[in-house]
């Protein structure tokens, strides 16, 4: 699915990702741990083609494909999704556009025929049910006036119907109450498929607790340091990610 060899990125002139080797096999769900700075977030606006970030070295490769020559629309479309830890609002557009949009982008450059509007509809209400989502939530612009709990259910929303191969979760428990987290949680489990693949990212194994990592991977000063399973979120829970770093 995504192989990540000797990746190294910059912004603003400062190196933040110093060798980054990490392979993501279909179906797995791996999660990125590490302090503020440890390059977790880099990484996602990498892999998801922010111009802010320069790639000084290295290689990725999505499917098949070298992930770092496509631009962020090609990322997308390939089946690559972010959602953000601070998802923005966007007053004035719908979100029944937006998502209408969205997903016959994806389906024409998959060759397929666009959705008809009767057709389009009958999987939005699918996807709400799926999701206990209401539709008068949906009938507004995209997260404006949403809480942090609903901006956050929302991109769930959006995975959902756009199906992505690979989905980055940057740091979507962040700010959120653990009822929140939950119900965030839930929804990434119901719509995940045996094929979906997963990049988590978090401080906290709190939410490893609900979406299960196959691997779990720290990040220190750019490098990844330490991966294991599960176990290993746990035992940083409890001892921090000081005993790692020496």
């Amino acid at each position: 699915m995504l192989d990540i060899l000797n990746l190294h990125a910059s912004v603003g002139g400062k190196e933040i990702l110093k060798g980054i080797d990490l392979h993501i096999g279909e179906g797995e769900i791996h999660a990125l741990m590490g302090r503020n700075g440890a390059g977790k977030s880099t990484l996602s606006a990498v892999l998801t083609g922010n111009p802010a970030y320069t790639v000084t070295e290295g290689s990725v490769t999505f499917r098949g494909k070298d992930l770092l020559a496509m631009s962020p629309e090609e990322r997308a479309r390939e089946g690559l999704f972010l959602s953000f830890q601070y998802p923005v609002e966007i007053p004035g557009v719908s979100m029944v556009n937006f998502m209408k949009t969205a997903v016959n982008e994806r389906r024409k450059h998959l060759g397929l025929e666009p959705l008809s509007a009767a057709a389009f509809l009958k999987l939005k209400r699918e996807k709400e049910q799926l999701l206990d989502i209401s539709q008068k939530m949906q009938n507004r612009s995209v997260n404006e006036g949403f809480s942090g709990g609903e901006k956050k259910k929302n991109e769930v929303y959006q995975m959902a119907m756009l199906e992505p191969c690979l989905a980055i979760l940057d740091e979507t428990d962040s700010g959120l109450d653990v009822d929140a987290l939950r119900v965030v949680a839930d929804g990434f489990n119901k719509i995940r498929k045996p094929d979906t693949s997963a990049i988590v990212i978090t401080h906290y194994e709190r939410l490893l607790e609900y979406i299960r990592p196959d691997y779990v991977h720290v990040l220190y000063g750019g490098k990844i340091v330490r991966s294991g399973d599960a176990s290993l979120a746990r035992e940083i829970d409890e001892r921090g990610f000081d005993w790692l770093e020496k």
